[in-house]
C-alpha cells in the first residue's frame, strides 16, 4: 500500500489549474499551426495565426488564454493500492485534496471563479470555484493521475444528447452529429474540438464524450472502424464552412475524438460534448 500526502495532491490540483488556463497543450497547439499552413480562407487563416499569437503571449505573460476561466473537471485514476495521508478535519480525503487545489490554483493564478452554488434560485458565486466535478476511477497500482481540464461555459452549454434506435447506422449518427454543430454555429468559439461518447447509458455517454476530449489530438481511436468515422465525421464537419469562429473557412472543427462503452440491446446512446479552440486541460501523475 502507497500513502500519498493531502497536500502533494493539493499543490498538484493547484499547479495543473494554472498551467492548464495558461498555456496551450502541445497537440492543440501544433493542429492550430497545421490548420493555419493549410487554411484556404485568409481571413480565416489569420484568425488562426491571431489564436497561435494569443497562445504564445499567455504563456509568456502568465495570463489566461480566455477570461472565461471555466468549471474545473477533474478525471482521477486512483491506484488500488494508493491511499490519502489526512492532515486534520476537512482535509482527509482524495475529494477535499482537489477541492483545495482547485481553490488554491483559482487564487494564485488570478482566475475568474465561475461556479454558482445554487443553479436555479439565488445563483450565489461559490468565490472559490470549487467545488470541482471530480470522475473517480479505481485502476490497479499504485499510483494517482489527475487529470484537470477548464471547461468553459460558452462551449459545455452546446452540448447534446441523443438516443438513437440500435437500428441506426454510422451515417446517421455522423449526420446528427455535423448537425450539432452546425446548430452551435459561432456560439462555441470555432476551430472546435468535438468529443462524441457512443454506448453505455444515459450518463455515462455523456461522461464518454467530456472524457474523449482529453485524448491527445493525433491519437486515432484504437479501433479502426471508430477512426475512420473520426476521420469521416471532422471531413464532413469542416466541410459545413463555419470556420474559425465561424466567419468562414476550411477550418470548423481541429479534431474529433470518439470514446464507446458497451451498451443495453435496445439502446444506442449518442452524447456531444464541445470544446472551443481554447483547449485547456493538464495532467499528471503522483
Amino acid at each position: 500500500m502507497r500513502t500519498i500526502d493531502f497536500e502533494q495532491i493539493a499543490q498538484t490540483v493547484e499547479r495543473l489549474c494554472v498551467a492548464a488556463c495558461h498555456e496551450l497543450p502541445a497537440d492543440v497547439v501544433r493542429a492550430l499551426e497545421r490548420a493555419a499552413e493549410t487554411e484556404s480562407n485568409p481571413r480565416a487563416a489569420a484568425i488562426l495565426r491571431q489564436l497561435l499569437e494569443n497562445a504564445r503571449l499567455a504563456v509568456q505573460d502568465q495570463i489566461p488564454l480566455c477570461q472565461d476561466t471555466g468549471l474545473t473537471v477533474v478525471f482521477v485514476e486512483q491506484g488500488s493500492d494508493v491511499v490519502v495521508a489526512p492532515v486534520a478535519p476537512g482535509r482527509r480525503t482524495l475529494i477535499e485534496a482537489i477541492n483545495e487545489g482547485v481553490r488554491a490554483g483559482y487564487e494564485r493564478g488570478y482566475l475568474r471563479k465561475s461556479v454558482v452554488a445554487d443553479p436555479l434560485h439565488q445563483r450565489k458565486n461559490t468565490a472559490t470555484n470549487t467545488p470541482a466535478i471530480i470522475h473517480l476511477s479505481i485502476v490497479p497500482g499504485d499510483r494517482l493521475k489527475l487529470t484537470v481540464m477548464a471547461k468553459g461555459g460558452g462551449c459545455e452549454n452546446q452540448s447534446q444528447f441523443r438516443m438513437f434506435r440500435p437500428t441506426a447506422d454510422r451515417q446517421q449518427v455522423i449526420d446528427w452529429v455535423a448537425g450539432v454543430v452546425r446548430e452551435t454555429g459561432a456560439d462555441a468559439c470555432p476551430p472546435f474540438v468535438i468529443g462524441v461518447g457512443i454506448g453505455g447509458n444515459f450518463e455515462h455517454s455523456c461522461l464518454l464524450s467530456k472524457r474523449a476530449l482529453v485524448r491527445a489530438l493525433d491519437e486515432p481511436n484504437a479501433d479502426p472502424f471508430y477512426a475512420q468515422m473520426e476521420h469521416d465525421l471532422l471531413k464532413q464537419i469542416n466541410a459545413l464552412g463555419l470556420g474559425p469562429q465561424g466567419l468562414g473557412g476550411d477550418t470548423t472543427a481541429l479534431a474529433v475524438l470518439i470514446e464507446t462503452a458497451p451498451c443495453h440491446i435496445a439502446s444506442l446512446p449518442v452524447a456531444v460534448n464541445i470544446e472551443c479552440h481554447s483547449h485547456r486541460h493538464r495532467s499528471a501523475n503522483l
